[in-house]
């Protein structure tokens, strides 16, 4: 995409020359996503500060007829947020301001820029918590979190980003600036417009920020780690502990060749005296301990292993390693086809039996590795080995998927990577609807123009 100088000038104009970044050696890191699959350039990064200042881009870029892709922390893994067809790149770091926590009723507004992790700190000094959380956290920012509805690892217990969402601001295409961030429970006064921007994959409007619901802070966790001699038991036994284990906030599940990796990429021992087929990882947290209540129901679970128990913060920590470091060993294998996607819990065990399977068939040469967040049917589909530019194994996994009626895209968005497979998921009737949407709220479609629906 050419954006003429006169553009560029006018939108330094508005956020200051030294926020207006053009050198490609600079703009390089924003336009790569995390896992290196997909690469872009842009002739532009821009660092608003406000909401007046995006307000004021959005505008000029819509005058203009500029295309723009909003970027958070940049860790998306679908494409979605990096340009790949030369758009400006709308940075939303600075956006970082953090409001005052209200303990009553626990709520809190936060700037889309701020960092998942500063929020939880900041909700920690009140006693509370965020609900949503991911490996991500230092990086995955509010906003981005919103545009793509993430769920991440305690979904069973608080829900996904959009339960989180108590309002919004939002600036719309034409630079108008919409913000509802009052925060009430209920508020049944028209349109719900964060329900409809969050999970837009910043394609209707680009958030600047939101008013989140805040949850409790248990004074008690317990983490456990239990093997498995096959996914099937696995899998069956972490879905009934979601409901028997109080309090359960994460029900996690890999696999031996996952956990050997990760052993591999950080040079640590293997969590439990013998390896498994399958491992599950469970957390809990409630005002008294509960471990003696956990141990209870897991060592009454019928084809449980060994098991290794977590109650400190560093030994919790030393647990989830085993979960959280599987996606940075998987990049060192090579650049991976990543597939998140949910299944009925019924046909969960038989699809992660199956996958492997039905990649081999398409791509003999490459290795397939699951994870994910078992208790809410959500598999992350990893494949190494594969031409990155292969649709076939996409197309493989999420034809499977979609034959044993699941969703193509579980919190990750369906950005670029998935977008010609949308229609497995959502009838045409589905798609008219969304494209009449995105018309509306930006007929000149700059906004992320090549995601979802565009391209």
């Amino acid at each position: 995409m050419t954006v003429s100088p006169q553009a560029i000038d006018a939108i330094a104009e508005v956020v200051g020359r030294g926020h207006v970044v053009t050198d490609p050696a600079m703009t390089a890191g924003n336009c790569t996503d995390w896992t290196g699959r997909f690469v872009g350039q842009t002739p532009a990064v821009v660092r608003p500060g406000s909401t007046g200042e995006v307000a004021a881009v959005l505008e000029v870029c819509n005058r203009h007829r500029i295309a723009v892709v909003p970027q958070g922390g940049n860790t998306g893994l679908v494409g979605g947020g990096v340009p790949l067809a030369g758009e400006v790149v709308l940075s939303l770091a600075r956006l970082n301001h953090l409001g005052v926590v209200d303990a009553v009723q626990p709520a809190v507004t936060v700037g889309s820029g701020v960092t998942l992790a500063t929020l939880h700190s900041h909700a920690a000094a009140s006693g509370l918590a965020y609900g949503v959380d991911l490996a991500a956290r230092d990086s995955a920012t509010i906003g981005g979190t919103i545009a793509t509805n993430a769920g991440g690892l305690r979904v069973i217990r608080w829900g996904d980003t959009r339960a989180q969402l108590l309002g919004i601001e939002a600036v719309l295409a034409d630079g108008r600036v919409v913000s509802h961030l009052g925060g009430l429970v209920k508020d049944n006064t028209g349109y719900d417009l964060a329900g409809l921007l969050c999970g837009s994959e910043g394609t209707l409007a680009v958030v600047t920020a939101a008013r989140v619901r805040l949850v409790p802070r248990h004074s008690h966790r317990t983490v456990a780690l239990v093997g498995f001699a096959d996914v099937g038991t696995a899998v069956q036994s972490a879905l009934r502990w979601t409901t028997a284990i109080g309090g359960v906030e994460a029900v996690e599940f890999v696999t031996g060749a996952g956990v050997d990796l990760v052993c591999d990429a950080q040079a640590i021992p293997l969590p439990l005296p013998a390896r498994w087929a399958a491992y599950i990882l469970v957390e809990a947290a409630a005002d008294t301990d509960p471990t003696d209540a956990m141990a209870a129901v897991i060592t009454a679970t019928p084809g449980v292993g060994d098991v290794a128990v977590g109650r400190t913060a560093g030994e919790r920590s030393r647990l989830w390693t085993y979960r959280e470091g599987h996606t940075e060993a998987i990049n060192r294998v090579g650049l991976p086809h990543k597939l998140d996607v949910t299944l009925p819990h019924a046909a969960l065990a038989g699809f992660i039996n199956d996958v492997p399977s039905a990649v081999e068939h398409v791509a003999p040469n490459a290795r397939t590795w699951l994870f994910g967040h078992v208790g809410d049917g959500n598999v992350h589909v990893n494949v190494t080995g594969a031409d990155p530019d292969d649709n076939s194994v996409d197309d493989a996994v999420l034809r499977l998927v979609a034959a044993r009626h699941g969703s193509i895209s579980a919190e990750h968005g369906i950005g670029t990577a998935k977008k010609q497979w949308l229609s497995l998921n959502r009838s045409p009737a589905e798609l008219s609807v969304f494209a009449a949407i995105k018309s509306a709220l930006d007929p000149e479609g700059i906004l992320n123009p090549n995601v979802l629906l565009g391209g």
